[in-house]
């Protein structure tokens, strides 16, 4: 089943963003790899062409797991979570409908 993981960024979390991406983003690869990741990025706290500078107030992630303990479990052991850079992380089952 697939779920949609919020993790919700803690107050100026950008420089803690930086320090631990590479780890986070090899997480993700993985899901990829296995043909399990639906889509994943940040969201970026300005609009605009380079939002970067600005920092982000989250990402989200949609992937698939076994069942829901698994995808919070998986969560909790991102980077971005030990980390400091994510304050909340919530993890709900995700139907997708659309394309």
């Amino acid at each position: 089943m697939l779920y949609m993981i919020l993790g919700e960024d803690t107050a100026d979390s950008l420089p803690k963003r930086q320090a631990v991406r590479p780890a986070h983003l090899e997480r993700i690869q993985a899901l990829q790899m296995q043909g399990r990741l639906v889509l994943a990025g940040p969201l970026p706290r300005v609009d605009g062409p380079d939002p970067q500078q600005a920092g982000f107030t989250g990402s989200l992630i949609v992937a698939e797991f076994p069942d829901l303990a698994s995808a919070q479990t998986w969560a909790q052991d991102d980077p971005y979570v030990s980390g400091g850079v994510f304050k909340q992380v919530t993890v709900k089952p995700f139907k997708q409908v659309l394309p």
